[in-house]
């Protein structure tokens, strides 16, 4: 299978352990004297519009990834997810 990285970009990746979305490819990490590709990394998710940066990316090496698709990639790595600080606060409030 040959794909150009203009095709990458436009294959959403879903990981297979939780189901969640993770969102496009945005880069990929290439080892260049042996022309060997280490990772794809994924965009963290916009904060406000993207008004305020964006959140965490994700790193994801190339182990990791179980199918390419026509229009996904699935991935086969467990990501633990944060709680933000203000968010414990509001929950405690009600």
């Amino acid at each position: 299978m040959v794909n150009r990285f203009s095709q990458l970009r436009r294959k959403e990746v879903i990981n297979v352990c939780d189901g969640c979305r993770l969102g496009f490819v945005g880069d990929v990490e290439i080892k260049i004297p042996e022309g060997e590709v280490k990772a794809i990394i994924v965009f963290g998710p916009c904060r406000f519009f993207g008004l305020f940066g964006r959140g965490e990316d994700f790193y994801i090496p190339w182990d990791c990834i179980q199918k390419f698709g026509s229009d996904i990639i699935l991935i086969d790595k467990p990501f633990q997810h944060r709680e933000r600080p203000h968010d414990e606060k509001r929950r405690k409030r009600f």
